[in-house]
């Protein structure tokens, strides 16, 4: 059994409302479950000159060595956000060094959302919603509730969620970053 320390928690949640799509992070950073060692870690990233969002859960450096991987992907397949997390998948499934890095992601253009993880799946979600984490699914639960009974925007769901999430998982704090995409349209509130 490996005894090392290890760093864990974040909350890393996305939403997408009509033309819409913000995604949103804690900054806490837990050692071994107990001690907080940081609270304003930005597990955000803008990729493609702002035209892709990225979001991680898991260590930080196999997401920094995912996130340059993933970069690569992206100038290869001219920019295409689901052929470079396919080929991401594809080697991060296969390849010997990139099975053991421990992290999620999180990917939005302004057309899809997909979570991409170490086992090979790349999912795309039916509700526009996605959340990984310590605190994920508290975030993902209210997120769709807010969703499904409100008109406000994703930017705003994804900050009242994550509050939401901070308020119920011992992982998750009250230090949210939020990064958006396109901008509600009047009346298209889909």
């Amino acid at each position: 059994m490996d005894e090392r320390p290890r760093f864990q928690a974040t909350t890393i949640l996305s939403v997408r409302r009509g033309q819409e799509v913000a995604i949103g992070g804690d900054g806490q950073v837990s050692l071994s479950g107990n001690i907080v060692v940081k609270r304003t870690a930005n597990k955000l990233r803008t990729l493609e000159n702002g035209r892709i969002l990225a979001g991680f859960a898991g260590s930080a450096a196999d997401a920094f060595t995912l996130f340059a991987r993933f970069e690569e992907k992206l100038r290869s397949h001219g920019g295409n956000l689901l052929r470079a997390a396919v080929e991401l998948a594809k080697e991060w499934r296969t390849d010997k060094i990139l099975q053991r890095l421990e992290a999620m992601l999180v990917l939005v253009d302004e057309s899809i959302s997909l979570l991409v993880a170490g086992s090979g799946e790349i999912i795309e979600p039916d509700d526009g919603i996605l959340a990984i984490g310590s605190g994920g699914m508290f975030a993902r639960a209210a997120a769709t509730a807010l969703l499904r009974h409100t008109d406000l925007s994703a930017k705003d769901i994804v900050r009242q969620s994550l509050d939401i999430a901070a308020d119920i998982c011992v992982y998750t704090n009250h230090e949210i970053r939020i990064l958006e995409l396109g901008s509600p349209k009047p009346g298209n509130d889909a």
